[in-house]
Order: structure tokens, then C-alpha cells, then sequence
């Protein structure tokens, strides 16, 4: 690997921040200290400081999560317990264009949940913000918490914070399995 191409392409992309493992409670701690401390050394003013902070924080717990422990595609004989599992996701900061910032994350999710979480994220690309208003608060007074402790407001959360359509793609990597990649843009 060339490790000078990839510092040029991270550079040309300004990229603040990148990071490719297993997400956990202490990574995350120490990814919003560097980011809190780096955007108190920057010019940027407290309420856009807020909104960025809000977003980075709800979509690195989106991936905290929802990451799916990808199993190993095993042989005949073995069982599911004897698969390997990886635990992995990826996510990335950077500085956009017009002083904006470029959040992106990427996970593996199981293919009917990618399926539903499709659904509802293009439902949530067809609103405006009024819209998207009104279907938060709906959504808050109609959900009860799920077993990973939200109520499946996240999604709706970033997208009327950041005023941009989120750009999300799905990528089917086996049967089981796909690759969720979802980008924000903050202004």
C-alpha cells in the first residue's frame, strides 16, 4: 500500500478524522473530545459548533448500534456458533465545501433490516422541513423505545438538523449481509 497516496487523498478530501474497526463506548468518547476541542480551536460560532457536534454525536451512536457482527461464511458441518464474527464499521470527518463539514459512516446491517431502513429513509428524503418536523414529533409520541434504546428517531434527528438530504446507500455483500453508507453534510 502507498501510505503517501492515501495522506494526498485525505488531504485533497481534508479530512479531519477516519477511523476503521470495531466502534466502542471509549472510542467514542475520545472521537468527541478530539472533535470538541478541534472545533474550540476553530472559528466556528456556538450555535453551528452545536448542530455539528449533535449530528456527529447521533450518527456515530447510529453505527454504535445498528453495526451488525458479520459472520463468516462457514462450511457444511459447522453451525453458526463456530463462524467467525467480525465487528467492524467505518466513519469519516471532513471539511466541505463552503466551510461545511462532510460526516460519513458505514456499517454492516442485515439484509432485511437494510430493507426497512431503506424504506424509511427515502420516506424521510421525500419531506421538507415542516414535514420532517411534524413526523419527529409524530414519531415521538407514537414510539416506544426499541431493544437498542431509541425510538427510530435518529435518522429523522440528523436530517432536520443538518438541512441537507442525507445520501445513503445500500451495498449487498451476501445473502445475509449488506453495507450501509450514509454521508451528511453540515453547514
Amino acid at each position: 500500500m502507498d501510505i503517501y497516496s492515501l495522506y494526498r487523498n485525505m488531504e485533497k478530501d481534508d479530512v479531519i478524522l477516519s477511523f476503521k474497526g470495531d466502534i466502542t463506548q471509549d472510542l467514542l468518547a475520545s472521537v468527541y473530545q478530539i472533535m470538541e476541542s478541534r472545533l474550540d480551536n476553530g472559528e466556528e460560532n456556538l450555535k453551528r459548533k452545536k448542530k455539528f457536534y449533535h449530528i456527529l454525536v447521533e450518527c456515530l451512536q447510529n453505527v454504535y448500534h445498528h453495526m451488525e457482527a458479520m459472520k463468516e461464511e462457514h462450511h457444511e458441518g459447522e453451525n453458526d456458533a463456530d463462524a467467525e464474527r467480525e465487528r467492524t464499521a467505518i466513519f469519516m470527518i471532513a471539511k466541505g465545501e463552503e466551510n461545511s463539514y462532510r460526516i460519513i459512516t458505514g456499517n454492516f446491517i442485515l439484509n432485511n433490516k437494510a430493507e426497512i431502513l431503506n424504506q424509511k429513509l427515502d420516506k424521510i428524503s421525500a419531506m421538507n422541513a415542516e414535514e420532517l418536523r411534524n413526523y419527529y414529533l409524530e414519531t415521538l409520541s407514537t414510539t416506544e423505545l426499541s431493544d437498542k434504546g431509541g425510538a427510530g428517531l435518529g435518522m429523522i434527528d440528523i436530517a432536520r438538523k443538518s438541512g441537507h438530504r442525507l445520501d445513503y446507500h445500500f451495498h449487498k455483500v451476501s445473502e445475509h449481509y449488506s453495507f450501509f453508507s450514509l454521508g451528511v453534510i453540515v453547514k
